[in-house]
């Protein structure tokens, strides 16, 4: 990714497009003060500098199904590069795995896996985390409710 500083109208450009990633280029140019070229072009900038990565579909996981979201911190029995890259492809492969996050402190890994019920859990840990070479121990925590969840990034700092 190459060196780029956002300025105020990028930021606004960007906030935009967090809350709506569907808008129109005339919706977004009308939004943040811009005609549609220059508007364009700037999105453009952004894509080009890898500001912008990527435009998804966010879907409610409890319409689908997908009402247990557990937090699972994972402990390896080694931590040398060769152990972390065999874990991190594995882990990489499961759907259920949202995130996964190379972490500091007790736990090597804090992964957020998404799934069905608790016994979709079960499998999950019995039959493909836990024969994971290299899981040493595993510890899970139960999320009751979301409170915050954005998916939208601060953008008040970086411009």
């Amino acid at each position: 990714m190459s060196e780029f500083t956002p300025d105020a109208i990028d930021c606004r450009i960007l906030d935009a497009l967090q809350a709506d990633g569907r808008m129109t280029n005339q919706e977004l140019s009308e939004q943040v003060g811009l005609s549609p070229s220059p508007c364009l072009r700037r999105v453009r900038l952004l894509e080009g500098a890898g500001v912008i990565s990527r435009y998804v579909a966010l879907i409610n996981p409890e319409a689908v199904g997908l009402s247990v979201t557990a937090f699972v911190r994972v402990r390896l029995d080694q931590q040398d590069d060769r152990h972390l890259a065999m874990f991190e492809s594995a882990v990489v492969g499961f759907p259920e795995v949202m995130e996964c996050y190379l972490m500091t402190g007790e736990a090597d890994y804090q992964l957020r896996v998404l799934v069905k019920s608790l016994g979709a859990f079960e499998d999950f840990l019995r039959h493909r985390l836990t024969r994971v070479k290299g899981v040493y121990n595993v510890t899970t925590s139960f999320a009751l409710r979301p409170v915050a969840y954005k998916t939208a990034l601060p953008t008040m700092d970086i411009s």
